[in-house]
């Protein structure tokens, strides 16, 4: 079987990881979090979100945050803008990548962002034409793409439809997430493929919640049809306020230890990114669900 010599992890920790914990941590702890992911050698760190404070307070620090990340070379930061008013905080914060939300579902975009899935995707034009004009490149999240809490199954062509759609109005990545975590690796199946036959495959990311114990079986799965782009959270920390009982995140050292046990190279330190978590736990005070980080296995890649 033949998989992607290389893929390209995103890393969302310090923004889908945090924005759901009950713990809102001082601005230094993120910042010393971010540090050390880019240490462990994540490139694609998505560090915070410019949504309203109100609404995910545990984000209000956003651009305190930004101020207290170290440049690198070949790392970048990126920064969840959910409408104008969030791309202009973070154009002034110097931000050069963006990320943008809509949803395969139509009630779950409203809970998400208070608009309709159509009214989001003429937002997000707007956002990514203003954003390039500055510079800025822009990949976008498309939720709930096989299971709605409110809504139930999603259909294929909807998802492959919307991203292609993204992908014409500027975005140069699309990432197909499992909000609630049910997908199934035969459904996955079946909606990369509708993807695929629209979208290239090097313009598609995946992002799997872990609710049900899937989401390596699934990310196995998108990789064995040629996905090269994973995004993960160190020690599995996620979950979504707007989707009742979603677990986090697939954990960044289960997904490394599936690709290195595989030969696919990453570019990053398994035991780095343990270390990470580790801090980020304490920080918490509470255990992460990462399988990896429960284990012994995570340090004998350093």
């Amino acid at each position: 079987m033949t998989f992607p010599a290389n893929v390209r992890i995103v890393e969302v920790g310090p923004r889908d990881g945090l924005q759901n914990q009950p713990t809102t941590l001082p601005t230094p702890d993120k910042a010393e979090f971010v540090r050390l992911l880019a240490d462990a050698g994540l490139a694609d760190i998505e560090a915070t979100s410019f949504v309203h404070p109100e609404r995910v307070p545990q984000l209000a620090d956003a651009e305190a945050l930004l101020d207290g990340i170290e440049p690198r070379p070949r790392m970048r930061v990126s920064a969840v803008v959910p409408n104008m008013r969030g791309l202009e905080r973070a154009l002034a914060c110097g931000v050069s990548r963006i990320a943008v939300l809509t949803a395969a579902s139509e009630t779950f975009n409203r809970r998400n962002i208070n608009m309709g899935v159509r009214a989001s995707v003429d937002a997000i034009r707007s956002i990514v034409s203003r954003a390039g004009e500055h510079g800025v490149s822009a990949r976008a999240y498309i939720s709930t793409a096989w299971v709605c809490p409110y809504e139930g199954p999603v259909d294929a062509a909807v998802v492959a439809g919307l991203a292609d759609e993204l992908l014409a109005i500027g975005c140069d990545e699309v990432s197909i997430g499992d909000t609630t975590g049910a997908a199934t690796p035969d459904r996955v199946e079946v909606t990369l493929a509708a993807l695929l036959e629209r979208c290239p495959a090097e313009n598609l990311a995946v992002h799997f919640h872990d609710t049900y114990g899937l989401a390596v079986a699934n990310a196995y799965q998108s990789l064995r049809m040629g996905i090269a782009a994973f995004d993960s959270s160190a020690g599995g920390l996620g979950g979504c306020p707007y989707a009742p009982g979603a677990m986090g995140n697939v954990a960044t050292e289960d997904l490394l230890y599936l690709f290195d046990r595989l030969g696919v190279e990453t570019g990053v330190r398994l035991g780095g990114v343990r270390r990470a978590s580790e801090f980020i736990a304490g920080r918490l005070g509470r255990t992460l669900p990462s399988r990896v980080l429960a284990t012994t296995a995570g340090t004998e890649r350093q």
